[in-house]
């Protein structure tokens, strides 16, 4: 799904809308999954630890989501970062090595269930950037509340070679998950066009009011700079209570027309102290008794963030008939 010359990434995004009959269904959680196949996570690295230890649990949870009806599986670099893996041990060289094996999991994976299904539909492998917050591992992903001493160019930098390695592995798409603010959408919009990247891309933010997101920052803001960025096909939500996305969505669409995107989680409070989730959610019935209403409200591709499952995924794929 690559962009050439002078193509448009939206144009390209609904073209494969309109492939998959008008809409699609994103894959659900993958730590989740790992944890239910016996990983531990308790790691600064979270999910991205396991491409080190058992990069095949990450091509099983992959393969579980497509054959639950996914059109996209995220990769396993949300906290994958050079940074991160530097302070593992690992040289620059083997960190780059790991993201890039990230995109290459679930490239495979595609490629496994591809032959094996009789029952063709177009599946995009998204690669993951997920924020500063979530590097830092201290729960900051879930405010925004970097501090002072970190501007547009501390995350530029922090997140420019990761971009590029990314991209350079061939992805379909570059998810930019869990936005907390508006500082670090301006840092990849800028990011993604001084580098020329030719992937498209999507801004999913998160918000824990149903207005704003998680920093505070409007997300009539922040969806308005991945509205103004060329190279973003897609604008959404992600890991934000099932309650707050229709309020979302319609806050979304009135800054942009881009198709629009949301994963929420189950509906649970992450406590980053105790690092758990720390409430209960909604059931698989509730949380897909709200997907006809995200779609009708103008949500083109749905899916599942933390503490959703295969079953999830499966339920709203039936529920919205477009795989």
């Amino acid at each position: 799904m690559g962009c050439g010359s002078g193509e448009d990434p939206t144009a390209v995004m609904r073209e494969f809308l309109r492939e998959a009959g008008g809409c699609a269904v994103i894959d659900g959680g993958l730590a989740t999954e790992l944890e239910a196949h016996g990983a531990n996570l308790n790691d600064p690295l979270w999910s991205a630890k396991c491409l080190i230890s058992s990069p095949h649990l990450i091509a099983k949870v992959h393969l579980d989501y497509l054959e639950a009806g996914a059109n996209i599986i995220i990769t396993a670099s949300y906290q994958a970062t050079i940074q991160g893996f530097e302070s593992k041990g690992f040289s620059r060289e083997e960190g780059e090595a790991l993201l890039q094996k990230s995109v290459e999991i679930a490239q495979e994976a595609r490629n496994i269930f591809v032959k094996a299904s009789s029952r063709k539909r177009p599946i995009l492998v998204a690669a993951s950037v997920g924020s500063y917050g979530a590097y830092l591992a201290d729960g900051s992903e879930y405010s925004g509340e970097y501090g002072d001493a970190v501007t547009l160019e501390t995350l530029k930098d922090f997140h420019r070679r990761r971009l590029q390695v990314l991209a350079e592995a061939g992805p379909d798409l570059i998810a930019f998950e869990t936005i907390p603010n508006k500082l670090e959408a301006q840092a990849y919009a800028e990011l993604l066009e001084e580098n020329d990247i030719k992937i498209p891309a999507w801004f999913s933010f998160n918000s824990k009011d149903g207005v704003n997101v998680v920093s505070g920052d409007s997300l009539l803001d922040c969806a308005s700079i991945a509205d103004s960025c060329p190279k973003v096909a897609a604008v959404g939500i992600n890991c934000t209570p099932p309650r707050f996305i229709h309020a979302l969505i319609l806050s979304a669409r009135k800054v942009t027309d881009k198709p629009i995107l949301i994963y929420p989680n189950s509906g649970e409070r992450y406590d980053a102290d105790k690092k758990e989730w720390a409430s209960t959610g909604v059931s698989d019935g509730d949380f897909v008794s709200y997907v006809s209403t995200w779609r009708q409200a103008g949500a083109s591709l749905i899916g599942g963030c933390c503490r959703t499952t295969p079953n999830t995924i499966r339920a709203i794929s039936r529920a919205l008939q477009c795989s």
